[in-house]
């Protein structure tokens, strides 16, 4: 098994990386399909089930699936741009990707909320048609968005699940488990990160790595930037007020009168989470982080290192995301880290022990404190369902991600207090996470119909 460093953080768009990017993905790879076609098409139909089905206008799955077969990608997403596109489209009900023509596609019959039949391979699912001058279906594909951006068809995801999904490539360092990983450290001696570095080598040159994880921290930073300079109310009709900027105004006033109390420091960690996800709830770019929905988690703890961690260097912020996503990796292969699959749990709980493996790691952590700080972090977020109100990423999602990047503070720091040995492994965590998500009734996982979603009201 080997996922990248870029398969865990992608650049990509708000409001989610399961409910917007992913059918973005979906579109552009089913206009890859029909580029491979001998004959043209004439239009285009799609149908949304399931979560994406329930939450998809407050997540921009509508959006975001229009533009996705427009031929538009979230890692070159462009607001201005996109648009222009949908006015479009709405104008002339088309839709002119490259090397295909101009395609029939009117959204407001052509794009179907498909309420009561979800498909089978997972809660995010969608259904992409090609049609002839007749319009008759004559290409059809079911992709399935399953977290952190991912995408696979039906054939993909019955024929080879992506959690078995064995590694065709050699690696130096192919541990799929925490237990292999801590194995393998102990027997080369090398970190986390270094074993990651390595696996990573295989695939690229040294200077495309490092520019690429440069460039990642670089709109992380960006992003949280935008988040601390901008106020103003949030998209999506719940008049959510952004909170960041005056947060951050009054934190930087106190710490200049020497007023500041211990506690506060917890507010710099949460506002940076929310300056993050403020972003993402209002469609700008984030790094998925593994999910636009926890975007916030791993670069408040960044940034809360960089700044407020004596002895903290930007020069080691690539040991910081490698550990992260090696992490990362062994959750999302031996269990989710989608939120319609698992619940929050499988969001901010991934990204909070990835969080924690991350700091600990910088801070001079061994590889086996590394694994208990990530152990620590997710078992405290164990059950953590998703119940966003009126679909959209923001309640109670903002805020959850200053939480969890609190939590993951706390988890490095206390692993590094001890000496590595603890109680439970975080496999078992990880198998328990997956498991509880099983469990969680449907209402709970990113349906946003129970929990604060019915018990809060939101119109």
């Amino acid at each position: 098994m080997f996922l990248s460093v870029f398969d865990m953080f992608k650049v990509g768009v708000g409001p989610s990386s399961s409910h917007t990017m992913g059918p973005m993905v979906a579109g552009g790879r089913f206009l890859d399909l029909l580029r491979e076609q001998p004959f043209q098409v004439a239009g285009l139909r799609a149908s949304l089930h399931g979560s994406l089905a329930f939450t998809g206008v407050g997540h921009a799955t509508d959006r975001a699936t229009i533009l996705g077969l427009a031929g538009f990608l979230p890692d070159s997403y462009e607001h201005a741009a996109a648009e222009e596109c949908l006015a479009q489209i709405e104008a002339t009900k088309s839709v002119s990707p490259e090397g295909l023509g101009t395609l029939n596609f009117d959204p407001k019959s052509d794009l179907i909320f498909d309420y009561d039949h979800p498909l089978p391979g997972h809660a995010n699912g969608m259904v992409l048609m090609a049609t002839d001058a007749q319009g008759d279906v004559v290409v059809r594909e079911t992709y399935y968005s399953i977290g952190g951006g991912f995408v696979v068809t039906e054939a993909e995801q019955s024929e080879e699940p992506i959690r078995d999904k064995a590694d065709a490539k050699t690696h130096p360092y192919p541990f799929e488990t925490a237990a292999q990983m801590l194995e393998m450290a102990a027997k080369s001696g090398k970190s986390i990160a270094e074993m990651k570095r390595a696996n990573e080598l295989e695939h690229m040159g040294p200077a495309s790595l490092n520019s690429g994880i440069e460039r990642l921290w670089q709109v992380m930073e960006d992003c949280i930037t935008r988040g601390l300079e901008r106020d103003g109310i949030l998209p999506g009709g719940l008049s959510v007020k952004r909170r960041a900027r005056n947060i951050h105004e009054a934190l930087k006033a106190e710490a200049g009168l020497n007023l500041t109390a211990p506690h506060t420091i917890n507010d710099w960690m949460s506002v940076y989470a929310m300056a993050v996800n403020e972003e993402n709830a209002a469609g700008g770019q984030v790094v998925t982080a593994p999910t636009n929905g926890a975007a916030g988690v791993l670069p408040a703890v960044i940034m809360y290192w960089l700044h407020h961690v004596p002895g903290a260097s930007r020069g080691k912020i690539d040991e910081f995301l490698l550990t992260a996503s090696a992490i990362g990796g062994i959750v999302k292969h031996n269990a989710s880290i989608s939120g319609a699959e698992a619940g929050c749990q499988a969001e901010v709980g991934s990204a909070s022990a990835m969080a924690a493996a991350g700091l600990c790691a910088v801070m001079g952590g061994t590889s086996m404190q590394v694994e208990n700080a990530a152990e620590i972090a997710l078992e405290h977020h164990l059950g953590l369902t998703c119940d966003p109100v009126k679909g959209l990423v923001q309640v109670p999602c903002i805020e959850r991600n200053g939480l969890g990047a609190i939590k993951a503070v706390s988890a490095a720091s206390l692993a590094l207090r001890g000496d590595g040995t603890h109680f439970v492994p975080l496999d078992a965590c990880v198998k328990t996470m997956f498991e509880t998500g099983q469990d969680m009734m449907e209402k709970y996982k990113e349906t946003s119909l129970g929990g604060l979603a019915v018990n809060v009201p939101n119109c």
